[in-house]
């Protein structure tokens, strides 16, 4: 090793390794092989430290992992203070801008070693370089993630359950069933060119086609108005209202996600479809036999923008187009104080819900295709995060325990209790999850086209139906940890299912009863995980009477 120090410092000296290119290599190369060796020889004999040419390869060693923890420092550093900037968060950012400066400053002292000073770039010009190319990466939206899809192999997201794996007790005419409808076509946006909901984008008839094919493949029904029938008439036998449909004055609410407004006004953000709201309405009137009065269209907590309420109160002015604020032809939420107290303490979590939901009779829950930062997803259980009383200042009444276990471990989980509670999970009839355009993650307009076959660079342009809420959110995860390995908190995002399935027997050891009356909750669903991305096959579809079945319906 002394051998290799001398002749690369004569080499030096001599100015014939004097290239840039030659510099970083050396300091790459000689450092990584000096930990290398270092490594292997001092370990399984520890007094061989002292040896002559340990004694050389130390300090090369010791230099070089200084800079590797000082640069992974720097850049986690900015990564955090860049967080902290978005999401307002003053603590973290403290932090962050400290852990800046003190790996900045370890980047900046320079180093004793002689043949480090004298093969690598000046350590000032080093460090700054690295920091405008690394900072540039961590301030540009996603350009570290491009990187890192062009250069890193991309594994598979850790789910908290196994594949094919069924577990619960599966909910509906047909049990477990998921029905996937799927229209090219529907949904044609190109970005940078106007919104994704405009008219010109989305086909009304496809539409219509992805509600009415879900509701008879769902039912096993040749007719819409006869899917309905079915529909009512299973929810009211397992609620003991006895073997009847839809009755003269009962009231139906349909929970959209509208979580991305923040006025009456249009954004370009991802919100609810308003053609696959229409079609809803249309086929829940028309064929459903529902007066328009006896709906509420409802997102509580956010605001009904006027694309949605235009094109749906232009059909169906007689609905009622329920929102935070009210005004411009819709009525504001009102709510009924503790009407979720929780299974366990939720800390500032909001627990009143609105009474829209409360007064209803049947509930419809029309989630979104996405993920969500901290929750890894939002699908039809985080839909009703939206029916609780939250404050405009999200910070007084955030998202506590709603966020996995980073390690997969068991706990409490919120949106069980939202599965659980009478007047949102089990008063709900149908689930839906809008995936005209789905979108990796929850901000902002769709983020992209999708690769994963059968959409293949195009719009998924899907729906998805159930009557079983923890089976849809499931496939739903399916979906989206496929599309996005690298969504942000997707490790274990599906442990609200498998406490929702085993509810009775949760792997938290959590009783769950989130009205708190003393009355605990059986299995809320069946929860498994699909054999791959390409088969797309549950339990079910492969010939088994558990777990999931996906039906797919393509246009």
């Amino acid at each position: 090793m002394k051998r290799i120090y001398l002749y690369f410092k004569e080499k030096i000296e001599k100015e014939e390794f004097s290239s840039r290119g030659m510099r970083i290599f050396l300091f790459w190369g000689l450092g990584l092989f000096s930990t290398i060796w270092f490594l292997v020889r001092v370990i399984p004999k520890p007094s061989r430290a002292n040896y002559p040419c340990m004694q050389t390869a130390a300090p090369l060693m010791s230099a070089f992992v200084m800079y590797l923890l000082s640069f992974t420092g720097v850049w986690v550093s900015l990564r955090k203070l860049r967080e902290a900037f978005h999401n307002r968060k003053m603590a973290i950012g403290v932090f962050a801008f400290a852990g800046l400066c003190f790996f900045g400053t370890l980047m900046l002292v320079e180093n004793s070693t002689e043949l480090l000073a004298q093969t690598v770039l000046p350590v000032r010009e080093f460090f700054f370089l690295c920091l405008c190319f690394f900072g540039t990466m961590t301030l540009v939206e996603n350009s570290a993630q491009l990187l890192a899809q062009a250069v890193l192999p991309v594994p598979e997201p850790r789910m908290a359950w196994g594949k094919n794996n069924p577990v619960g007790e599966a909910k509906g005419i047909y049990p477990g069933r998921v029905v996937w409808t799927h229209a090219p076509g529907a949904a044609t946006w190109e970005k940078g060119d106007g919104f994704w909901f405009e008219d010109r984008w989305n086909n009304q008839a496809d539409a219509d086609w992805l509600l009415n094919q879900s509701l008879l493949s769902l039912t096993g029904e040749k007719k819409e108005k006869v899917a309905w029938k079915s529909l009512f008439l299973y929810f009211n036998q397992q609620h003991g209202r006895g073997k009847r449909g839809y009755k003269k004055g009962e009231r139906i609410a349909i929970k959209i996600n509208q979580n991305n407004t923040f006025s009456h006004e249009d954004c370009e953000q991802l919100n609810a479809s308003p053609h696959l709201t229409l079609a809803l309405l249309r086929s829940l009137v028309n064929d459903g036999g529902v007066p328009q009065e006896q709906i509420t269209v409802f997102d509580a907590s956010r605001f009904i923008t006027k694309a949605l309420y235009d094109k749906c109160y232009a059909e169906f002015p007689g609905v009622v187009y329920l929102d935070n604020e009210g005004g411009n032809g819709r009525t504001q939420s009102t709510y009924t104080a503790d009407a979720i107290p929780y299974s366990a303490d939720n800390g500032r979590l909001a627990r009143g819900l609105a009474k829209c939901a409360l007064e209803a009779d049947y509930l419809i829950n029309m989630a979104l295709l996405k993920g969500h930062g901290g929750q890894g997803v939002t699908l039809c259980a985080k839909n009703w995060y939206g029916v609780t009383d939250i404050n405009k200042d999200f910070r007084k009444n955030q998202h506590n325990n709603f966020n996995q276990d980073r390690g997969g471990k068991p706990r409490y989980m919120t949106f069980t209790d939202y599965i659980a509670h009478k007047d949102l999970g089990q008063k709900t009839m149908l689930f839906l999850i809008d995936g005209l355009y789905g979108s990796e993650k929850v901000n902002g307009a769709p983020s992209g086209k999708w690769k994963m076959s059968p959409f293949n660079g195009d719009w998924p342009c899907s729906l998805l139906a159930s009557q079983d809420p923890v089976a849809i959110d499931a496939v739903g995860i399916d979906f989206l940890s496929a599309e996005f390995p690298r969504m942000a908190d997707v490790d274990y995002c599906d442990m609200y299912l498998v406490e929702a399935a085993l509810a009775d027997r949760p792997l938290s050891a959590t009783f769950y009863d989130p009205e708190r009356d003393g009355t605990g909750v059986g299995s809320l669903g069946v929860l498994e995980h699909w054999n791959n991305p390409e088969e797309k096959k549950y339990s079910r579809n492969m010939g088994k009477d558990i777990g999931i079945e996906l039906i797919y319906l393509h246009k």
